[in-house]
């Protein structure tokens, strides 16, 4: 069981109401339902309770809001393709095809999970604000303001990611005060590299739970949102000291696991790796409540399949051909590029168009060994479930592909012990979602050095990352051999000009966080979305009828529409415009 459960039930509604069979006055003053009363929230526990409850909001609700961002930052970004079939969840296919309208659904669904996050951050604030000096301590009470604004700014960087201009909610605001109708009319990125700023300067290096921020993931979370700005030099200057000195919140140095996968195995959960994530447990008597509800669609599919397989449900999420593609290597063992990894000389053999009891070879190599961890592919072990079959574990073949997601499922071992197995699926988990894990900022930093010059350094710190995933000991096996034609190496010569170092570092972003939720954003950061995945998509559509005709327009689909509803519940200001402004294009 985790030491810290960010989704404690109920969190923010907890009220006990205590009743008397005797006829008097205060039988009829009860506390709001809903809502911790005043005397609950006036004293330390109550804050931290309310503070809690602000963690809670990681898990996003559900996949439609989910923090993960595995339909928005990697089915948007080439990775993956919505899967499943084109009934199942349609509200999605607009979106993964670029097309997504302000009054889908969805969209609204994450913008209230990023303010519902905000609000109980903000009112942590509050609360701890309003206790006296003989009710908390004066360090834990800069503490708990710490970290509650970690949560702000990290709710307010998913929000600016996804909408790019979103209004900035602080503890001032408020409905009581008149001043709740914010417009989004300026750019963000200050009040939140503040609050990260705050929080990298207040926050204790150990943490008495592992689940809760501390300074060095704020110094982390602090060095993206500047990177995001581009501002390279000071996101240098943070993530050097984070690797130097940084530490998860039990007190263990930052570094990379020795094997790839533990990173997605939960029992290997808050690990040394781990910058900072979502806490999950199950078997703790909430049945699914605590669990990790975002990922609970993106299982194999049981299409017919009469052997053991993970959970069974629903086939979303699913590897893109041009992700399968990209983990080609050269026999040397390096990455192609120069992007011919799509040619049909180097993309991979699939079993698409071929039934599970037909007999299919899986493609010779060479691959890069992190494909078999990422792409659950036909022919190679499927963690321990056995040999993945194909078709059999595919719910739509000729929608999503023929490729099923790996990262994040859970092992066979683990059934009943890390798995809830009370809901209409197993496939509710006790495994951890990293926000961020050590190997990125090590990419991070790359990208900083790359832009300021620093090419050597920059190939150092891939390499690190390299290094690691061409550890034998973390391959695939299959019978005490590797599965495939694993063939990966350092990078040994130095990168003759930014451009090729650029190219490396920003590729390897792909190979190591795949599947991760990170690619749409990154790709819009570095300003090349549109020729990117326009390329994506022309090249999917050879592949899936889904998406011909899809594309990327530059100058709209950067950044996701403002939700109509929060436009109109907003209302109109004094020159009677909208309060909330549409994003361009929409």
């Amino acid at each position: 069981m985790k030491r810290f459960l960010m989704k404690a039930v109920g969190l923010s509604v907890i009220i006990t109401v205590a009743t008397t069979t005797s006829c008097k006055k205060s039988y009829f003053e009860v506390d709001p339902i809903g809502q911790l009363s005043n005397n609950q929230v006036a004293t330390q526990k109550g804050v931290e309770q309310i503070l809690i409850g602000a963690y809670a909001v990681l898990n996003g609700s559900n996949w439609n809001a989910s923090f993960t961002n595995w339909i928005y930052g990697s089915a948007n970004g080439g990775d993956a393709n919505k899967g499943s079939n084109a009934g199942d969840q349609s509200q999605m296919n607009e979106i993964i095809r670029f097309e997504g309208q302000a009054v889908n659904g969805d969209f609204n669904l994450k913008w209230n999970a990023v303010y519902n996050g905000v609000a109980r951050a903000n009112q942590a604030i509050i609360a701890a604000n309003a206790l006296k000096p003989e009710q908390i301590s004066e360090a834990n009470k800069r503490r708990i303001i710490a970290e509650a604004r970690f949560l702000r700014g990290f709710y307010h960087l998913e929000g600016k990611k996804m909408f790019n201009m979103i209004p900035y909610i602080d503890e001032t605001v408020s409905y009581s005060a008149g001043n709740f109708r914010i417009p989004n009319d300026k750019d963000i990125w200050p009040n939140i590299e503040a609050d990260f700023k705050h929080a990298y300067d207040n926050l204790p290096e150990t943490q008495a739970q592992v689940g809760r921020a501390n300074k060095w993931a704020a110094g982390a979370f602090l060095g993206k949102v500047l990177l995001f700005q581009r501002k390279f030099a000071e996101a240098k200057t943070v993530f050097d000291a984070c690797i130097a000195n940084g530490k998860t919140s039990k007190g263990e140095r930052y570094g990379l696991l020795d094997q790839y996968s533990k990173n997605f195995n939960a029992d290997f959960d808050n690990n040394n790796e781990s910058i900072f994530a979502f806490q999950a447990s199950v078997n703790d008597g909430t049945g699914a409540a605590n669990a990790n509800p975002d990922l609970v669609l993106n299982f194999p599919h049981n299409n017919g399949w009469a052997g053991a397989m993970p959970a069974g449900c629903c086939g979303f999420h699913q590897p893109s051909f041009d992700l399968a593609n990209s983990f080609r290597t050269t026999a040397a063992g390096l990455p192609l590029l120069d992007g011919s990894y799509n040619l049909p000389a180097n993309e991979l053999r699939t079993d698409m168009g071929i039934p599970s009891d037909r007999p299919f070879t899986p493609d010779p190599g060479p691959l890069d060994p992190r494909i078999d961890w990422t792409i659950g592919r036909r022919g190679i072990p499927f963690l321990d479930w056995g040999i993945h079959p194909g078709n059999a574990w595919i719910r739509d073949a000729s929608n999503g592909g023929p490729f099923s997601p790996v990262k994040n499922v859970f092992y066979r071992a683990q059934q009943g012990r890390l798995t809830d197995n009370s809901s209409w699926t197993p496939g509710y988990t006790a495994l951890n979602y990293s926000f961020m894990r050590y190997a990125d900022l090590l990419l991070m930093t790359a990208e900083c050095e790359v832009e300021l010059g620093n090419l050597e350094r920059a190939r150092q710190l891939v390499n690190q990352v390299r290094r690691r995933a061409a550890n034998p000991a973390g391959f695939v096996m299959n019978n005490g051999v590797p599965a495939a034609n694993y063939r990966i190496s350092e990078y040994t010569a130095p990168w003759p000009d930014a451009a090729t170092a650029r190219a490396a570092v920003r590729f390897e972003r792909r190979l190591e966080l795949g599947m991760e939720g990170h690619r749409f954003f990154d790709l819009v950061r570095w300003g090349i979305a549109d020729q990117v995945l326009n390329a994506y998509l022309q090249y999917e559509s050879t592949k899936l009828a889904f998406f011909r005709g899809a594309r990327f327009t530059r100058g709209k689909n950067e950044y996701y529409p403002i939700p109509q509803v929060q436009i109109d519940v907003t209302g109109n200001g004094p020159d009677g415009r909208p309060i909330l402004r549409q994003n361009p294009g929409y």
